[in-house]
């Protein structure tokens, strides 16, 4: 059996797979050529890098694949609908970031609101803003949570404990869960002092977040993405900030990665990780974990495996 991980997988899972006896590839290749590759193999692990369209799949039926494997959370990359249909099962790894993603929203939301991204700057400039950087403290304000999924409610946990009073929506709910209250979607938008952003990207809907949503937002408030960046419209959050509306935004996620947006990069008022929100040496543990045995059990191979939170 053949496994073609597109993205690669840390030493460690990858000598776990050929303890099991598959034959494993690491290889990137590009979408010209990778459905033709796909033929080869019984299954392929990918993260973002990699997208599995319809036009790849069209080109590797007829092939041995069986299964495709997203490792991380996020399957916009991967026409799921389209691959079932052909018979190719699609998994991702749901349990393995989702602590690293809520510890890296919590920080964007420190950096904005105490000035840490741009002071970082400004001192290696040799400029001493003491005064100028008067931030906000997270204690005592509304956080809006939009998604309570794993990682929003891991991003909960950790913004009750700064004393945060948290509010939510989600599709999927209409009640209170704990302390944490559910309000409608524009009600949310109103009431937060800080919103992050925690669903997948809907190609029907667009940007969940664009210039009328905003509008509704408090004057002064705070977005932080951590999710898919089409979730947020780049050009109405810059207007935002540029006038005002919002005092700041915490960026892991672009519309086009690398991102090319130098006004958005640039601005001031921007906390910018380069899509990081998984990166940690135990997120990458867990989710080379995760796909291990998701292979055992889509395979049968040894044991049957049951995947735990």
């Amino acid at each position: 059996m053949k496994v073609l991980l597109a993205d690669g997988l840390q030493k460690q899972s990858i000598d776990e797979l050929e303890q099991l006896g598959l034959e494993v590839c690491s290889k990137h290749f590009d979408a010209s050529e990778l459905g033709s590759e796909l033929k080869k193999y019984d299954a392929v692990v990918v993260r973002s890098a990699t997208k599995i369209t319809k036009e790849v799949i069209d080109d590797e039926l007829g092939g041995n694949l069986k299964l495709i494997i997203r490792a991380g959370v996020g399957i916009d990359n991967i026409d799921v609908k389209y691959a079932e249909s052909n018979n190719i099962a699609v998994k991702n790894t749901p349990n393995a970031s989702s602590i690293s993603v809520a510890e890296l929203t919590i920080a964007h939301m420190l950096s904005v609101a105490r000035f840490l991204n741009i002071s970082n700057v400004t001192m290696r400039q040799n400029q001493w803003n003491k005064k100028k950087y008067v931030g906000c403290e997270l204690y005592g304000k509304t956080l809006g949570l939009i998604g309570m999924g794993r990682i929003g409610k891991e991003v909960a946990k950790r913004a009750a404990a700064f004393g945060m009073r948290v509010i939510y929506f989600d599709s999927l709910y209409n009640e209170d869960i704990g302390d944490y209250k559910f309000e409608q979607f524009d009600d949310l938008l109103k009431k937060a002092d800080f919103i992050t952003l925690h669903v997948p990207y809907d190609k029907k809907r667009g940007a969940l977040i664009g210039k009328d949503e905003i509008e509704k937002m408090k004057d002064g408030a705070y977005l932080i993405n951590c999710a898919r960046g089409k979730v947020v419209d780049e050009t109405a959050l810059l207007e935002a900030l540029n006038s005002g509306k919002l005092s700041g935004a915490g960026i892991d996620v672009f519309e086009n990665e690398p991102s090319t947006n130098v006004e958005l990069l640039s601005n001031p008022k921007v906390s910018i990780t380069p899509h990081i929100g998984a990166s940690t040496k135990e997120a990458q543990q867990r989710i080379g974990r995760e796909v291990v045995l998701t292979l055992k059990d889509f395979f049968n191979i040894g044991d049957k495996v049951v995947i735990g939170v």
